[in-house]
């Protein structure tokens, strides 16, 4: 996923538990707002695991298109 899909995820989450801190009607709406809040950090930290994980995936195909070279220059 392109990063800024868990931007504009994040956000959401940060606008949404504004809107349900300051307009809810439900006895413990600041509870479920802060609960809804905590998403932006959760999803962030997804992106970012994402990403890193992207990174090792390149840097493996990488290591091993390299080692191919290698042997493959070693036998002839």
């Amino acid at each position: 996923m392109k990063p800024l899909y868990y931007f504009v995820s994040a956000t959401l989450s940060i606008v949404l538990s504004i809107h349900v801190f300051i307009f809810g009607t439900a006895p413990n709406h600041e509870l479920i707002a802060i609960f809804i809040g905590l998403w932006a950090p959760t999803i962030i930290a997804v992106g970012i695991f994402n990403t890193l994980l992207g990174i090792h995936d390149e840097m493996c195909c990488a290591h091993r298109r390299i080692e191919d070279r290698q042997k493959g220059g070693d036998e002839h």
